[in-house]
């Protein structure tokens, strides 16, 4: 399935989900095309939220430089060159940014972090809030997977080839558990089940290791991403009903309060949940958000 979102400026923004028999494993591939595009350097960037998701970033034509923890997008901005054309990227506990200083032609892969463990015997903890070249993680089938796709010439064809590759290797390792889904929420309670039901002990403790070994990090964040998630998916569905009603919106999907949303929204994308609808809308830098409305 492939998403096209209507650019702001004539930039190219592009969402393929799994097909189902790796929705268990790939979350999405995303690709984003500049080139032929007249942008301005604030509109450059390219906002992240804080993910548990480990990705696998191409870049076929430019490069991007990484903004430091916390840094402002502007042009004074601290930040630091990616140096590898093809990266690793692990869980990121905190929102990310990225900077180029001209035309882009990139894709990424997003794999849920126990699927990473199960196909390639990393922990993703051990690369949190990393961006590495690929050598430094994947085996050596996977590097010739990565070269493959770089050398691909077009999109479509690239996502063939990663779903081609990755399909039957899932199909070895995935759990019997697994719940093939797109939302974070089904996931992690697949994950919980399938920690629960793991032959080696089934303590409380022992089932929280073994998630912080798959996932990376601890079960409670990653149900705090979940309902993250739920909060905007469903503020995109209200606002097109032109009825966004924040304080509400926060109780359903299970905050304390609207404050309790703010702070949760400010940790995981650097702004509250009004910030970040207006800047979605308007800030050719959101489109990583825009993509999956």
């Amino acid at each position: 399935m492939v998403s096209d979102f209507p650019p702001l400026s004539g930039a190219s923004s592009r969402l393929w989900l799994p097909r189902m028999s790796l929705t268990g494993c790939v979350r999405g591939v995303m690709a984003r095309d500049t080139r032929g595009v007249p942008l301005k350097p604030e509109q450059r960037f390219s906002h992240y939220p804080a993910t548990p998701m480990c990705t696998i970033s191409w870049w076929f034509t430019g490069s991007v430089e990484m903004l430091a923890p916390g840094a402002a997008t502007t042009a004074f901005s601290q930040r630091s060159p990616v140096s590898s054309s093809v990266a690793f990227g692990g869980p990121f506990a905190r929102p990310s940014a990225t900077w180029s200083s001209g035309p882009v032609h990139g894709m990424m892969l997003l794999l849920l972090p126990d699927a990473v463990h199960y196909l390639t015997g990393a922990d993703p903890g051990n690369w949190m809030n990393r961006l590495v070249d690929v050598s430094e993680v994947l085996p050596q089938e996977w590097l010739q997977m990565c070269m493959s796709v770089a050398a691909e010439q077009t999109d479509e064809g690239r996502v063939r080839l990663i779903e081609d590759f990755l399909d039957p290797r899932w199909q070895v390792v995935r759990p019997k558990q697994v719940i093939g889904t797109h939302r974070y929420a089904d996931w992690v309670s697949g994950l919980a089940l399938h920690a629960a039901l793991s032959r080696t002990g089934k303590s409380l403790r022992q089932i929280e290791r073994r998630v912080l070994r798959w996932a990376g990090q601890p079960l409670r964040e990653l149900k705090g991403f979940s309902r993250a998630e739920r909060a905007f998916f469903e503020a995109m569905e209200a606002n097109e009903a032109e009825a966004v009603k924040w304080s509400g919106l926060a109780t359903d999907v299970g905050y304390s309060d609207q404050s309790h949303l703010c702070r949760q929204s400010r940790r995981i994308t650097g702004f509250t949940p009004k910030e970040l609808w207006d800047r979605i809308q308007h800030d050719e830098g959101f489109w990583p958000y825009r993509i999956w409305q």
